[in-house]
């Protein structure tokens, strides 16, 4: 990527921000200046080269050198435009700093586009935002880590018939907009088009969604991808994940998924397996580690590969998983450990969710790790 001098190029953005901001639409929801930590963290690292070698290697490849992986989550996903109102900070570089002491080596950066963007076309994103994100991004990569990217609570993303021109139109801006803003950067960031894309409150939302929905996400994941290969340059061969209705395991999710004619294409599934431990808190269970809960994880794991990687030739990352504190740590340290173990080895990349609540490991206000017994288990099992 080409930059300039630091002065320049942090006056250039300034100028940017000032121009957009008095062209933008009354539609726009407006994005709070940018907090004084994050202004002097950009000053100072404004000149700081990012990763930029766009190798020619395949998906597989590329999965197979991202080891474990860490999730900044209830962040940049924040459903609404303050990013702090689920009780995080924002970030900065001393978190991800430590995400990567700890030893992982893949950063997943959900972000939801929706609360900074018009809501009509051309569906423009403030460039306040995206500066924001680009700095974490930025911070990832100078940590020699992989980053991914994605649209997370965007919930304008509704797979009906009915709502798929302007679904499909306004995923094309915001690709659009999102290539050509990190149309420079290497291979080390990944695109995920989608987060867990399904029609929300529905009987079907977590259970597979209908026949319908299921062949409407795929028509929205080739046109992610067809916008973000027009942007040219290294997004020609950017690695781009897709996901199944809802990013579940459902036999009809797996079954209906058709991946985009595309040879750098990763697929995302999200397990948080068995649930009843994992996440569910009425009628479940913070007990886990007997045999026969073992070997139902083994089972869904296999199934995962069986159907991705062996049928299919194409890579797979774990977005998302991981267990709920219910006081039960020497429990959740055994899961994570003999769940990280059995997706590293069957070549499936595991990123951890953290969202700083309930799935918590890395506590942001006071910069130290919550729980690193959990964290050092899952970087140990990538080893």
């Amino acid at each position: 990527m080409q930059k300039g001098t630091r002065s320049i190029g942090f006056n250039l953005l300034f100028i940017f921000i000032f121009v957009f901001s008095s062209c933008k639409s009354d539609d726009a929801i407006p994005t709070p200046s940018l907090p004084e930590e994050m202004e002097e963290e950009m000053e100072n690292n404004m000149d700081n080269d990012s990763s930029e070698e766009m190798r020619d290697i395949s998906s597989t490849e590329l999965v197979a050198e991202m080891g474990v992986g860490w999730n900044l989550g209830n962040s940049f996903d924040v459903r609404n435009s303050d990013k702090t109102v689920w009780g995080n900070p924002l970030p900065l570089s001393t978190h991800i700093n430590a995400v990567k002491e700890m030893g992982f080596e893949t950063l997943r950066i959900p972000v939801t586009w929706n609360f900074n963007m018009l809501a009509q076309a051309p569906y423009t994103v403030e460039i306040p935002y995206l500066a924001r994100v680009k700095r974490i991004v930025d911070v990832g990569l100078q940590n020699d880590m992989h980053v991914i990217i994605n649209t997370h609570h965007d919930d304008w993303i509704i797979p009906t018939e009915a709502e798929a021109p302007i679904v499909k139109e306004r995923l094309a801006s915001l690709w659009t907009q999102i290539g050509n803003h990190f149309i420079d950067y290497g291979d080390k960031l990944i695109f995920e088009v989608m987060n867990e894309p399904r029609h929300i409150d529905t009987p079907e939302e977590w259970s597979g969604g209908t026949a319908e929905g299921r062949r409407v996400l795929n028509e929205f994941h080739q046109v992610c991808v067809d916008a973000i290969r027009a942007t040219g340059n290294n997004n020609a061969k950017r690695h781009i994940m897709v996901s199944t209705y809802a990013a579940s395991t459902t036999q009809n999710a797996f079954a209906d998924l058709i991946i985009p004619d595309d040879p750098n294409i990763i697929v995302s599934i999200h397990s948080y397996f068995p649930w009843i431990f994992a996440g569910q808190d009425a009628g479940g269970t913070n007990n886990w580690g007997s045999d026969a809960d073992k070997s139902a994880l083994d089972r869904e794991l296999d199934r995962i590969k069986e159907r991705w990687v062996t049928q299919e030739n194409r890579p797979v990352i774990l977005g998302e998983w991981g267990a709920k504190d219910k006081n039960n740590l020497s429990t959740r340290v055994s899961y994570v450990d003999y769940y990280a173990r059995g997706a590293v080895a069957r070549g499936l990349v595991p990123i951890i969710w953290d969202d700083g609540g309930d799935f918590g490991l890395y506590d942001r206000h006071a910069m130290s790790w919550k729980y690193p017994e959990i964290a050092r288990a899952v970087v140990e099992a990538g080893k």
